[in-house]
Parts: C-alpha cells; structure tokens; sequence
C-alpha cells in the first residue's frame, strides 16, 4: 500500500513565484535555461541549471556545478526568496491546459515503496543520467523538482481537492512561452492532512508517469542515507521523497513521434513497397493526416501525407508490449525496414513530443533535415498501467506528458 507524508514545503512567497518557477531541469539545455534566466536572479534554473552562472561550454557535470548549486539554495533561502513552512502539510498543485484542468496533491513518497516496487515503472532508467541527478539531490540534501506520479482514481480525495480549490489559491498564474495555467493551494487541516494518509494507505500502487530518472536518484539517495546512518530510525526526512501524484483519469498522454535521416538507401517507391508488407498504405495527399486509432500511423515523406493500418497478424492484442504502437513500428518499420536496431543510440532517429504538433514533422523533413516521418496513435492511461503491473518495460520514447510539472512551486528538504 502507498505511504506517504506531509512536510514542511519550502516554498518561494506569493509575490515571487513567477520570478522562481521553471520549466524542469531536462526539457531545455544550458543555453535555453541561460536565455530563460537572464536578468532575473531569482530563477530556479540557478539551482536546477547552475552551469549558466558560468562561462557558455561549461560542463554542467564539473564539480564546481554541482557546488554552485548548493550555493544559490542557500542564497535563495538566506535571501527570502524561498521560506520553509512551519508545519507539515500536503498541497493542491492543478494544470490548465486547452481549457482541461488537473489536479494533483502534493505528498512525500516512501523510498521503500520504490525499492519494493511498490511505486511502479514503465521505462528503463540510463545509470549516467541517474548519478547526476543522485549528485545534485545529495550535495543540496533536498528534492528541489517534484516527480510526477498517476494512482487509480479516488472517488473520496476527488471530493477533499473539490472542497479545497472553493478557497483562494496560494499561487495562480500563466506560465510564459507555453500559455499552461498553474495554480496551487496549501492543506493547512490536520483532519484533512490525516485522512488523506489513510487513504492512499488503502491504495495499492503509485506509477511513475513522468520523472523516472529524478524517482530512481531521490529513491536510491534516501536508501545511501540509511544505510550511512548508524542510528538510522525510519522517521528520518530523507525517508521519503516528493512527488505530485494525479489521478489516473483526469491524465492524457500525448504521442510521442519519430523522425528519420534517411531511409537506409531505398527509394521511395522501394519504401513504400516494402511497408505493404505489413500495412495497408494509402495516399492521404499533402494536407496533415493525423492517425485516428490504435495500429494506425501517419507518414510523411516528400511532401505526401499516407495512412499506415497494422495488418492483422502483425501484432498480438495479448501481449502488452507486442500490442503497443510503438512495438509495431519499431519492428516493422524501423528495424526491419531502415535498419534501425537501437532507439536509444542510433543517430539517424530522432523524436517529436506531440506537444509540437504533427507540423512539426512535416517542417523537419520538408527542410532537408530529415528525410521520413511517422507519427504514432498515443498510448492509453490502461496500457501504461496494464505494462506497470506486469512488470514489463516500454520501449523507448513511448509517452509523452503535458503540462510538465513547473519547477519551484514547492521543494522537499531531506532534513
């Protein structure tokens, strides 16, 4: 069952919140965040980023990275610009996006709900990046960015967050550049801060949606500290680790597509030939056709648009991971066809977050770029659930999540 916490959130004030918050460490490289933060010193990104208060080039691994950062937190907290609450408690984060609104809470995960597999994944974590991210969670001794999880909807805390966004939020605001809402209260009742303990204690499992690498690093960080301690107890703060965790339907996970450099020396006309092996092609024409089921994909290629239907026998509607979309067209499409084996290494692939739009696409081979698009019928909340509880794994670059979570809301110390 899920245990989770209150605690004392570390948070900028009202007036300072749009100055603090960001976009998450991962979604923008060290220039972007360096454009992003100029003349504005109350930036996260000085903490989650900290190579830009550095020479542009400069290895955001250096030791001296990871140092800067311990030194703008404490300047953030010295400052007044973030300030720790003075008892524990769970927050309301919600999202705005295209007039859709979700609502999650605020809590600290158990690190052993991790390790025991309790709180469940569905990607493959790479040991490089997880070892940043264990620097920077262990140098600051805090989770300064949230992970975002997904639970089975729950008809009781529906109805606590309904009763707690009637109250004027702490936080409301538009994020610049992608227009998303983002607003945010404080759970100050402990008969509220108690029940909502008791119940996830009844829920069985938590998902991972988006934050594999910052779960694993937090999780792993809180299990060091226990086993360093000689007078370890459980109760200790690093314990336990934060996350917003949602409901699983109020949730929408968005295509994920993929861009190819060329098509492995065949013609187009080769190409196509070799797809009716395993789809029914059809000629949709230059306007953007978008699939509209699962095991149907959208292609571009020099400036047609066609419709690609999985033929039966292709798939395996039993088999979790076979079923999914991505399976298909990485094993029909690009491995067999363009020779692409290894979605997370081979340099002639690359990947588009539906956020993007399927334009997108069609701008990056229609510059010369890219030679191929496919684009892909996003996976459903059920399937991402069915793989976690099996125990299987996606194959790379499947889900796409949007809104991200915005950084500097609310930050969990682990003392």
């Amino acid at each position: 069952m899920a245990v989770i916490k209150p605690f004392k959130g570390i948070r900028p004030p009202k007036n300072l919140v749009e100055k603090v918050a960001s976009r998450p460490y991962d979604v923008l490289n060290s220039e972007e965040a360096r454009t992003e933060a100029a003349g504005n010193p109350m930036s996260l990104y000085h903490i989650i980023k900290p190579e830009i208060d550095f020479e542009p080039g400069t290895d955001e691994h250096d030791e001296k990275v990871y140092n800067k950062a311990v030194e703008n937190f404490t300047k953030f907290k010295n400052d007044g610009w973030l300030v720790q609450d003075e008892k524990e408690k769970y927050y309301v984060y919600a999202q705005t996006m295209n007039g859709k609104t979700q609502y999650g809470l605020v809590v600290c995960a158990h690190v052993d709900d991790y390790m025991e597999g309790r709180i469940k994944k569905h990607e493959l974590t790479r040991r490089d990046k997880e070892e940043d991210r264990m620097k920077h969670v262990r140098i600051n001794n805090a989770n300064i960015e949230p992970v975002f999880f997904a639970y089975s909807h729950n008809n009781e805390l529906d109805e606590i967050v309904a009763a707690i966004i009637k109250n004027e939020p702490e936080y409301n605001f538009v994020a610049p550049g992608d227009g998303f809402g983002h607003h945010f209260w404080v759970i100050n009742d402990d008969t509220t801060i108690a029940r909502i303990t008791e119940i996830f204690a009844g829920i069985p499992s938590l998902y991972i949606a988006d934050g594999h690498h910052r779960s694993a690093a937090a999780a792993l960080v809180g299990d060091e500290k226990r086993r360093q301690n000689p007078h370890h107890t459980g109760n200790e703060e690093y314990n336990y680790f934060m996350a917003v965790c949602f409901p699983d339907n109020q949730l929408n996970i968005i295509d994920y597509n993929r861009v190819v450099k060329d098509l492995n020396n065949l013609t187009d006309e080769e190409f196509l030939s070799k797809l009716e092996k395993s789809f029914v092609v059809e000629k949709t024409g230059t306007d953007t056709y978008k699939p509209n089921k699962l095991h149907n994909f959208s292609l571009y290629l020099s400036g047609e648009w066609y419709s690609l239907t999985a033929k039966e026998g292709t798939y395996n509607d039993n088999d979790p991971i076979g079923v999914l979309d991505v399976t298909i067209s990485s094993n029909l499409i690009l491995d067999e066809i363009l020779g692409i084996k290894d979605l997370r290494s081979d340099k002639r692939i690359d990947f588009v977050g539906g956020i993007r739009g399927l334009g997108e696409l069609k701008k990056r081979v229609d510059s010369g770029e890219m030679r191929v698009a496919l684009a892909l019928y996003p996976v459903s909340m059920k399937q991402l659930i069915d793989i976690a509880d099996t125990g299987n794994i996606m194959p790379p670059k499947t889900t796409w999540f949007e809104p991200k979570l915005r950084s500097g809301l609310v930050i969990h110390e682990l003392v």
